[in-house]
């Protein structure tokens, strides 16, 4: 089992900033992917960025060059910096691991954290 950890999430103003972390704990492989998705109300949950173990990074176009994530290794946690916030990025964010192999991956999602972004 992998247990995930969220905090930072909140109420923020449009074009302010947050910053989320994911602390992941249990039966983690060195060969793993993190990453966040989003669900607003009424709406499918989305990838918002992802980064692999290695360091390879994807992100919604949505969201480039105003969300950055970030990982240490060493203490299993994924950062997501959300700069210039929008109020369509309002929802739940979801911290999400999976397990860096082929066959059998293991696929763990934290409990969610919200983030709303007024007008």
């Amino acid at each position: 089992q992998v247990q995930l950890v969220e905090s930072g999430g909140g109420v923020v103003q449009a074009g302010g900033s947050l910053r989320l972390s994911c602390a992941a704990s249990g039966s983690i492989l060195r060969l793993n992917v993190m990453g966040w998705y989003r669900q607003a109300p009424g709406k499918q949950r989305d990838l918002v960025a992802r980064i692999s173990s290695g360091g390879i990074i994807n992100y919604a176009d949505s969201v480039k060059g105003r969300f950055t994530i970030s990982r240490d290794n060493t203490k299993n946690t994924v950062y997501l910096q959300m700069n210039s916030l929008k109020p369509e990025d309002t929802a739940v964010y979801y911290c999400n691991y999976v397990d860096g192999v082929v066959l059998n991956a293991r696929n763990y999602w934290g409990q969610g954290t919200q983030v709303t972004v007024s007008s």
